[in-house]
Order: C-alpha cells, then sequence, then structure tokens
C-alpha cells in the first residue's frame, strides 16, 4: 500500500519561490513539505552571477541558492526530494500530491511553486556556454555585456522588448528571426527599428553557438531558411527569446490561467482551486525576477496561515472573489 504522509501545506517546487514560501511556513510554525525533483534554487542554478537581488551586489547563482535552503531549513522546513505527477484537490477538501516513487502526500492547502522553463534551440553550444554568454534574461545578464554585441533570437513580444531593452548596455543588438516579419506588436517593433542601435536579420535560424578559447561565446552560425546557405555572426552574447513554458501540467482539473498557461491568482496569490495557491514564475504577472518569487511567496505562505487558522477555528472560508482566493 503506498505511503501516505500528513501536513499543512505541500509546496510543488523549490525554486526562490519555493523556498521562500518553505520559510515563511515554519515561521508560522506550519507542517510545511517542499517536493523537488532535484537540487534546491530552481533557475538560479542556471544562473551565473545575480547582481539585482538585494543585499547582495554580486553573488553566484548556486551560492544564492543556498542561502535561500539553509535559511528555510532553519525555520524547520521539510524536503523531499520527489517527482510530483499530479496534484489533485479531494472531495474532502484535501490536496494529494502523488509522487513517482508512489509516495504521497495529503494536506488541507499547497502552494505550487514549480516555475517555468525557457524554451531552447537545442543546437550545439546552447546550454555548454549558458552563463558564459548565452542567457534567458535580458534584466538579469544585459549589464555583463556592456559595449559589446548581442545577438537576440525570437520575433516575439518578449525578443523585441528585451532586444530594445539590451541596447541600453551593448554596441549594437541584432535581432535574429526566422521569418520575414515580426509576431510582436507594431508599437515593439516600431520602437526597435527605430533605434539606432538595433539591426534585424531575416529568414535566419541559429545552427551552432561558437566560442573562444576562454569559453566565451564570440560566434553564431546562422542558416537561411530560404537558401540554406550558412554565414557567421560575431557576438558575444546571445539572448534566447522563443518562449517560456510554465510548469503547469501537475494541477488535476481546470485552473484559471492565461492564454499562455501562466496560473491567475488574486491578491492573496490564491488560484480558483480553493486552497490552492501560486507564486513565482508559474503565475501570470509583468516581470519574473527573484525578489518577485519572493514577494508572491510571502504572501502566498501568510495567506495559508490564515485560510488554516479560518479552517481550524471552525469558522467559514471567505468566499472566492475574483479568480480565487478570499476576503479579509
Amino acid at each position: 500500500m503506498p505511503e501516505t504522509r500528513e501536513y499543512d501545506v505541500i509546496i510543488v517546487g523549490a525554486g526562490p519561490a519555493g523556498l521562500t514560501a518553505a520559510l515563511y511556513a515554519g515561521r508560522s510554525m506550519l507542517r510545511a513539505i517542499v517536493l523537488e525533483r532535484g537540487i534546491p534554487g530552481g533557475e538560479l542554478l542556471n544562473t551565473e552571477i545575480v547582481e539585482d537581488y538585494p543585499g547582495f551586489e554580486h553573488i553566484k547563482g548556486w551560492e544564492l541558492a543556498q542561502k535561500f535552503d539553509n535559511h528555510a531549513k532553519k525555520f524547520g522546513a521539510e524536503f523531499a526530494q520527489e517527482t510530483v505527477v499530479t496534484l489533485e484537490k479531494q472531495d474532502d477538501g484535501y490536496f494529494i500530491a502523488t509522487c513517482d516513487s508512489g509516495v504521497t502526500f495529503r494536506a488541507p492547502t499547497a502552494i505550487i511553486t514549480s516555475g517555468g522553463t525557457p524554451i531552447k534551440l537545442g543546437v550545439p553550444g546552447e546550454l555548454e556556454y549558458a552563463g558564459k554568454g548565452v542567457s534567458y534574461c535580458a534584466i538579469c545578464d544585459g549589464h555583463f555585456f556592456r559595449d559589446q554585441v548581442i545577438a537576440v533570437i525570437g520575433g516575439g513580444d518578449a525578443a523585441v522588448e528585451e532586444a530594445d531593452f539590451l541596447t541600453r548596455y551593448a554596441s549594437k543588438v541584432i535581432l535574429v528571426h526566422r521569418r520575414d516579419e515580426l509576431r510582436a506588436s507594431k508599437i515593439l517593433q516600431k520602437r526597435l527599428k527605430e533605434n539606432p542601435k538595433a539591426e534585424i536579420i531575416w529568414n535566419k535560424v541559429v545552427e551552432q553557438i561558437d566560442a573562444d578559447a576562454q569559453g566565451l561565446v564570440n560566434n553564431i552560425v546562422l542558416r537561411d531558411v530560404i537558401t540554406h546557405q550558412t554565414s557567421n555572426l560575431e557576438a558575444q552574447g546571445v539572448f534566447i527569446f522563443v518562449g517560456f513554458r510554465p510548469n503547469t501540467g501537475i494541477i488535476s482539473g481546470h485552473v484559471d490561467h492565461d492564454e499562455m498557461g501562466y496560473l491567475k491568482t488574486d491578491m492573496n496569490m490564491e488560484t480558483s482551486i480553493r486552497g490552492l495557491f501560486a507564486a513565482g514564475d508559474v503565475r501570470a504577472q509583468l516581470t519574473r525576477q527573484v525578489t518577485t518569487a519572493a514577494g508572491d511567496a510571502t504572501t502566498a505562505a501568510i495567506a495559508v496561515e490564515k485560510y488554516l487558522t479560518s479552517m481550524r477555528s471552525g469558522a467559514q472560508v471567505p468566499e472566492i472573489i475574483g479568480t480565487g482566493g478570499y476576503s479579509a
């Protein structure tokens, strides 16, 4: 018979949001379990240097992740290295997290902090040089490329907007798009096309990313989708914006989300499923940074404590408002 473990709150994912939620749940004396398939840290583990988290002018991504992890454990958060297959709300109001190991976790509340995954190009050099010239976050890494040439890959709103943003650092930004017209909104296109530091290369796809002897990106091999001829583009940075996929597939049942699949929440971070909260990159919002992930998770964990207090006192949990959540 599969083992079932009981908690006050199940936290799915151990990136900055999950670790912050665990910290605040622990401070509220809640029995919290954090389920993470790998090493705690999330996208921080794929970030070479972090310079935009308050209090740390310059810190390695893995080091900041370790500090988050240690801080959460200090307040009693429990961790299990498990891959969650499904998270489902039962008829009794409790959530069941079923893991591929066969172990299940049961709690009256859950916080999903499973983040999202940048869609990769899948070309040689992309993974090898991540953090050494290849990036998926302009705000995080743009300043590392002052007065250098940056290539931005993509043609949607994110690619065009971030290309324009990167011109404040780079000597030149070259947008590489596989079609002969952009998918981005007209206003974003106009802004980029009028930027003297920006250039657009049409009908090209990336075949390979090369680096110098020190392992730093210095060249991109492009292929023309019409002629199939290849050419070289010298650049010190490659920013890839071909999509970002929120990790929400584990949730059983319908939960409100936007057109990209990001979860909609109310001001308490509660989703349209009562007792299910969301924080970090998995949530629909303006920007996705370590600071916003931590802020979301702080709110979610405090809201969970209030939700549970209402349940235990015998009071009726306040009614849903908006896309989810409860009024004060």
